[in-house]
Formats: structure tokens, sequence, C-alpha cells
């Protein structure tokens, strides 16, 4: 199995006869190669970082909402606990997606296109790290 050298996530290549045969650098070259025309038709490898805190924030404030309303309706204020609830579940859903956006994986349409292009040059990706 061979890695790219850039930063981020990559794809992970089957060491099949066509990767053997051009060798560690060329396939580097070809993996960039793929991830810049991916980008180039509008495939943007960040995308699904930021649909993924907006995502976390809102699941953070719609829990943080009913389980604000629950406490509050026990106290006789639901109103005001769904409010408290709501803001303090979007907080912790926003500092969550944040701390995991570092760790998500790039947007299926970029994947997907990396993949097809190293496929068309003969390699066999195997999986994205």
């Amino acid at each position: 199995m061979i890695l790219s050298a850039c930063s981020g996530a990559h794809p992970v290549l089957y060491d099949n006869t066509h990767l053997r045969t051009v060798g560690k650098d060329a396939a580097d070259q070809d993996i960039e190669a793929c991830k810049e025309a991916a980008e180039s038709a509008g495939a943007e490898e960040g995308s699904g970082k930021v649909g993924s805190v907006a995502a976390s924030t809102g699941v953070g404030a719609g829990v943080g909402a009913a389980s604000g309303a629950v406490g509050g309706a026990i106290s006789g204020a639901a109103g005001q606990g769904s409010l408290i609830g709501a803001a303090s579940g979007a907080v912790w859903g926003l500092l969550m997606g944040l701390f995991n956006a570092g760790t998500s994986q790039p947007s299926q349409a970029y994947v997907n296109y990396v993949n097809r292009c190293l496929q068309e040059k003969g390699y066999e990706v195997i999986g994205w790290e």
C-alpha cells in the first residue's frame, strides 16, 4: 500500500501491477493531479466540513431545546428551560462540530472524483486516510 505525501485526507492505493510499474513518486504526482482536477471540476475537498459543523450545531440546539423544555416543565418554566437548553445545546454542538471538523473526511463528490480519476490511470483506491 502507498500513501500520498500531502497533508489532509488522501487515497490509499492497492499495490497492483500499475503501482509497482510507475513507482511511488509517479503515483504521488498522479494523486495530486487528480485532486487538482477534482477541485477544478468544482468538487471541494473541505466542503463537507462546513456542513458538518452546521449540522452539529443544529442538532445540539434541537437536543438542548428538547431537554431544556422537559427540565423546565418539571420546574414549571418550560419556555425558559427550552431557550436555555437550545442556547447551551447549540454551543455544545458548535464546539463538538469544530473539534471533529479537523478529522472529517473530504466531501463525497471530491472522493468519488479523485477515485475515478486514479482508476482511469490504472490505480486501485482501497480507501482514504
